[in-house]
């Protein structure tokens, strides 16, 4: 079963008489079990979908279901079985953590004695007993990230969004967290991610979907990506003065997808790096270009997010800052 398809979804607003597009004509399709993965910079449009995809803002035009239902006709019992987790939190700061679990099972409509077995199941499952029944005021970054994720999982969702989960928290925080995703899919809960870290995507998704300016501009495996991308990329050190003669004396060699000089190095991406490397390094010697250092890896997802949006990652989080008060907080 399909959890979420998409067809030509969109969102405009208006800003000062000015129309913008934030969500263009977006297709996804997410498989019931797997953990997808939504990436792209601030002012990319993830958190835009992903509102209307929980029901939270309803599109301009376009169609989608929602774990089998109509996104515009049943969106009251699409919320029955989907949890979001929002960049923002939810818990209340002057409640324990336990008391926020309860709270949240009351708001689903659990009695009182089953909001507490939830919350308790809760606890166990993701290892708060030692902070539980502290205030969440005196809780760490990744404390209080494991409750929002226990409140949004109250309810035994078939779907849970899970929106930049673990922003801001640190590396050692973030690994544990990603073990709780990890867990909760071996349960059987499918789940959206939206994340601007690529080593997240790389690590946990199955799927992952590239967005940039409000469409998709790449999607499958992160092999098939990398894939795409090239077979490997080899990057070959050398005098800065150097560079751009070497650049373009590999450029026309066969089996040379694509080269960038960065700094001192040129970066090569090939179809078979064991095979590319005997042609182009006695190239590089006769032409009297000294080498300092050769490497050969496969390629990042921030190589595939340079190929397929132009910059990386973190050159369009820099030039997108700011998006989200552009579009009123929709970005």
């Amino acid at each position: 079963m399909d959890m979420i398809v998409t067809q030509s979804l969109c969102k405009t607003f208006s800003n000062k008489g000015v129309v913008v597009e934030a969500v263009r004509d977006v297709d996804l399709r997410v498989r019931e079990g797997e953990i997808f993965g939504f990436l792209g910079p601030n002012g990319a449009g993830k958190t835009t979908t992903m509102r209307m995809l929980t029901t939270l803002m309803t599109p301009t035009r376009g169609s989608a279901t929602i774990v089998g239902r109509n996104l515009f006709r049943e969106a009251r019992r699409i919320r029955q079985d989907i949890g979001y987790v929002s960049q923002l939190g939810g818990t209340y700061e002057y409640a324990t953590g336990y008391e926020n679990l309860v709270q949240q099972g009351r708001l689903y409509g659990l009695s009182r004695a089953a909001a507490r077995a939830t919350a308790d199941r809760i606890v166990r499952q993701f290892d708060m007993a030692e902070y539980a029944n502290r205030n969440v005021m005196t809780y760490s970054g990744g404390q209080k990230r494991h409750v929002d994720l226990g409140m949004g999982v109250t309810h035994d969702p078939k779907l849970l969004f899970l929106d930049e989960p673990t922003t801001g928290l640190d590396p050692a925080s973030r690994v544990r967290f990603w073990k709780v995703i990890r867990d909760l899919r071996e349960r059987g809960i499918t789940i959206f991610l939206t994340t601007h870290y690529l080593d997240e995507a790389d690590q946990l998704c199955d799927t992952i979907c590239i967005m940039d300016h409000g469409r998709v501009v790449a999607s499958g495996t992160p092999s098939e990506l990398k894939r795409e991308v090239a077979g490997d990329v080899i990057g070959i050190s050398m005098d800065t003065a150097h560079t751009s003669q070497a650049a373009a004396l590999l450029s026309g060699v066969s089996g040379v997808c694509s080269t960038e000089v960065a700094g001192d190095t040129v970066k090569l991406y090939v179809e078979a790096g064991e095979k590319a490397l005997p042609v182009l390094l006695p190239l590089l010697v006769k032409a009297g270009i000294p080498i300092k250092r050769v490497e050969m890896a496969r390629p990042s997802l921030d190589e595939v997010f340079l190929k397929t949006t132009g910059h990386a990652m973190a050159e369009a989080e820099a030039a997108d800052a700011g998006g989200d008060a552009r579009l009123g907080g929709q970005a």
